[in-house]
């Protein structure tokens, strides 16, 4: 039987499901509608071909994402959030809106910063 997980406070939890660079972006990406893999990588500049299918197949792993593959040729793989992944909409929403929040604050402070959200 696996050791029990003791958790001090909740936040802990959370980010042993969210924590790191990518998947909080990742899962950003995902919150309106599935995506293929090639349209993830644009999305997200910066994070190698590895480290996104590592990210992801963490995620899946976790019931957080659904990877959906269409048997046709040649292969089409797509990944949703889940109905689980889903309950995590309103953290991931209050995430992106204390991130645009904050860039607005140091814009304000005349810090050389830009939100392109192309």
């Amino acid at each position: 039987m696996p050791e029990e997980k003791v958790y001090r406070i909740g936040v802990e939890a959370t980010m042993e499901v969210l924590g790191g660079k990518w998947k909080p972006i990742i899962l950003c990406n995902l919150r309106h509608g599935s995506l293929r893999t090639s349209e993830l990588k644009r999305q997200i500049p910066g994070i190698s071909q590895k480290m996104l299918t590592q990210q992801l197949r963490d995620l899946e792993a976790l019931n957080i994402v659904d990877r959906h593959v269409y048997n046709q040729v040649p292969p089409k793989v797509e990944y949703a959030l889940s109905d689980y992944g889903q309950s995590l909409s309103p953290v991931l929403d209050s995430l992106c809106n204390w991130g645009e929040q904050h860039i607005q604050t140091l814009q304000a402070q005349g810090e050389a910063v830009t939100l392109n959200m192309d």
